[in-house]
């Protein structure tokens, strides 16, 4: 191994998947070791946090030996640890979070804590060697929807961001009601396929001349929607209105960061987070960079859910940085993007 590679060991416990990766030079997966809780919160139709935690203790250890020995490689041959430390579950971030400090306090190896919503931006360098800042990314998820400007690999911009609930969350809550349960994106996904994308129509939010988003009234609308045809005992046809739904949210998103692509010059769009793997978001981009001339970068579908390859990648953009951080490192549930990393 050339003396100038750079190994990060990258760990990621924000919700319900326990992930461990080894990542060479933020671009190279060397391991990808992830152990889902999917299938188990499914039959309480959400993720349970106190359960997570529980299953996250039991399984990070094993993650990580797997990740190390996946990746041919010893504690004392990584540079760092990553390790996510919000936003998420606390209980979840909690458990990631206290076995980095003990790999770091045991190998006397630096600790570098991560902002897992970076993580999902870096998760395209990963993918696409070429891609470099600057960029536009709209990182779209259970819990967040903003457009950001990647300035630097470490400089980070919110032009524009959810007032209310995330597109995410306006699906998984449909995707419950209409009976699909979890993990409702891609079953919403899943069902919106063979279905009629112009067979509902839910309303607009105008948020003026911002790049801000709002999804809450549209939920309602949906919600409505669905309650008035249960009280007319008339029949919702899953697969139109999955469809229908999801184009909707999808059109929204896209138009927002074309207008911000044409605010700002900048024709480089990346998708990143949970959402980023719609098919009916992708084909709305798809389009949409036909129309305005824009090169776009989708992750690999494994790679757009959580994993820690894009802990690691991150990790190592704010290792080489200079960003070290002390075993008094603390979960931060609420975190946020900063426009500045420092």
């Amino acid at each position: 191994m050339d003396k100038k590679d750079v190994l990060i060991l990258g760990i990621e416990s924000s919700c319900d998947e326990t992930a461990a990766s080894v990542v060479r030079n933020g671009r190279e997966i060397l391991s990808d070791i992830i152990a889902s809780q999917a299938d188990f919160h499914e039959q309480y139709g959400g993720v349970v946090p106190e359960l997570a935690s529980r299953m996250h203790v039991d399984a990070i250890y094993p993650c990580i030996d797997s990740a190390l020995k996946e990746a041919g490689v010893a504690l004392e041959d990584i540079d760092a640890v990553a390790v996510t430390y919000g936003p998420g579950l606390v209980g979840a971030l909690l458990v990631g979070l206290s076995a980095a400090k003990g790999l770091c306090l045991a190998s006397g190896k630096p600790l570098v804590g991560v902002n897992h919503l970076h993580g999902h931006i870096c998760a395209n360098y990963l993918c696409f060697p070429e891609l470099e800042p600057e960029f536009l990314c709209l990182c779209v998820s259970g819990g967040n929807t903003q457009i950001v400007h990647v300035k630097s690999y470490r400089d980070l911009e919110i032009l524009g961001k959810t007032r209310d609930d995330a597109a995410g969350e306006a699906i998984d809550k449909i995707a419950r009601v209409i009976g699909l349960g979890y993990p409702g994106g891609p079953k919403m996904d899943k069902a919106g396929q063979i279905g009629d994308i112009h067979a509902y129509e839910f309303p607009r939010n105008h948020m003026g001349d911002t790049l801000d988003f709002s999804f809450s009234g549209i939920k309602t609308a949906a919600l409505n929607l669905i309650n008035q045809s249960r009280q007319k005992d008339e029949e919702i046809n899953i697969s139109d209105f999955a469809a229908s739904y999801q184009h909707h949210i999808a059109n929204i998103l896209v138009e927002h960061t074309v207008k911000a692509s044409e605010r700002t010059g900048i024709r480089q769009i990346c998708l990143a987070g949970g959402v980023s793997a719609n098919s009916f978001l992708r084909k709305a981009f798809d389009e949409a960079s036909l129309k305005h001339d824009l090169k776009l970068y989708y992750p690999k579908l494994r790679l757009c859910t959580d994993n820690a390859a894009m802990i690691a990648s991150a990790g190592y953009y704010e290792y080489i940085g200079g960003r070290r951080d002390e075993l008094s490192l603390n979960a931060s549930p609420s975190l946020k993007l900063q426009r500045q990393y420092a």
